[in-house]
């Protein structure tokens, strides 16, 4: 099977698509991302990315209910695959395996 990776941006949306187990849509990710990473997303960067994991078969997706607060319009509620977890604990595996040949005092700054 051939491997596809996953940019940073595109695992971070991965992982709270995960986080979120169901409940996430493209606001939720969105908002969820900001809090927890400090990092300014727009709606649009986030919306493309689900549809691009949608795509690679990392997520798949479901209109949940209409609700009123949305005008009658349904969410597409995005949950995680069996391929993109397994992407995420191959990612994590890599950066714990990475991290580990990192020679002690690398990362210290010298008197800087």
């Amino acid at each position: 099977m051939r491997r596809t990776y996953l940019g940073e941006f595109e695992e971070v949306v991965l992982l709270m698509v995960a986080i979120l187990d169901g409940e996430g849509y493209g606001v939720t990710v969105s908002q969820a991302l900001e809090e927890h990473t400090g990092r300014i997303v727009t709606f649009g960067t986030v919306h493309n990315t689900l549809i691009r994991l949608e795509e690679k078969g990392f997520v798949r997706s479901e209109l949940g209910g209409a609700t009123a607060e949305r005008g009658g319009r349904r969410k597409r509620l995005f949950r995680i695959t069996a391929l993109g977890s397994r992407a995420l604990q191959e990612i994590q595996q890599l950066r714990q395996d990475l991290w580990q040949l990192l020679p002690p005092n690398t990362l210290q700054l010298n008197g800087i």
